[in-house]
């Protein structure tokens, strides 16, 4: 009778065990259900559009304004250079980190490694004027320039940041699941997110000129500021990796741009941006 009694507790113990731990499983949550605390990095490549803009050129002897300059970015294409360490930041490249502080909600911190080629040998609309001392080679451009079609020679001025239209910034960003509007379930295999949000930050162009025939000047320097709104596609596979598609608009100025060795001589510019991104990544627990 004794062991009877044993058994049958035996039983019932290993029963509710039993029942308990498929109700452990059944309960447990995916990976991919909160995002509080997790942490994310990505690395990828864009292609830009750039508005109109004023560049307005000011230093000893001259003071001009070119009027609807048009530019172009200079793509590198699908190339090993993104991912050689010793080649990286010659095609336009996006770099982010990021934190969330909340399930949908996350900061990250940014850099756009973006280029920016002014079209040369064109026709353009100039005003102001130059007057360099007859000894400068660049004497050969002085006149005043009263508003009528210019053409810019490239021996007049190369200008272009092409390593480049560094864009430095801060972003808070929104993050929601829609896997179920695609009848997704296993979220941890696949799952699917919309990302929008913005930012604001600092540019810091190594800008590449040759203006009225001085020196070459290309060196990095703090050239102004920039603001930005985006939207972006991300779909996370296997819980921690991610491919994200975006598109990015904003706005640059940037009243300090170094055009010479001469501090006193500089260009200012502001205009509207397009990039369409497309990076890697992957997110983790801290």
């Amino acid at each position: 009778m004794k062991n009877k009694t044993l058994n049958t507790l035996a039983l019932l113990c290993l029963t509710l065990f039993s029942i308990s731990t498929i109700a452990q499983d059944t309960n447990t949550e995916k990976y991919t259900a909160h995002n509080k605390g997790k942490f994310y990095v990505s690395w990828g490549g864009n292609r830009e559009t750039f508005s109109k803009s004023d560049i307005r050129f000011e230093g000893e002897g001259y003071d001009f304004t070119i009027q609807d300059v048009t530019a172009k970015d200079k793509p590198k294409g699908w190339h090993i250079d993104y991912i050689n360490p010793t080649s990286m930041t010659i095609p336009q490249t996006n770099f982010k980190a990021g934190y969330f502080i909340s399930d949908k909600y996350n900061v990250a911190l940014g850099v756009d490694h973006m280029k920016y080629v002014m079209n040369r040998n064109r026709t353009r609309t100039v005003t102001g004027y130059i007057d360099l001392p007859a000894d400068e080679d660049g004497s050969i451009y002085n006149q005043e320039f009263n508003g009528d079609p210019y053409f810019l020679s490239e021996d007049f001025l190369k200008f272009e940041h092409t390593n480049g239209l560094n864009y430095v910034y801060l972003e808070l960003n929104r993050f929601d699941d829609i896997s179920s509007l695609f009848k997704i379930n296993n979220t941890d295999i696949f799952q699917l997110n919309v990302t929008e949000g913005f930012g604001a930050g600092a540019l810091y162009p190594k800008t590449n000129t040759t203006l009225l025939a001085k020196d070459r000047y290309d060196e990095f320097h703090l050239a102004g500021y920039g603001t930005h709104l985006n939207v972006g596609l991300n779909l996370t596979f296997y819980k921690y990796f991610f491919i994200q598609v975006d598109l990015k608009g904003g706005y640059i100025n940037m009243p300090d741009i170094r055009t010479t060795s001469n501090a006193n001589e500089s260009a200012s510019q502001h205009f509207w941006f397009l990039q369409r991104v497309i990076s890697f990544g992957g997110r983790f627990r801290l």
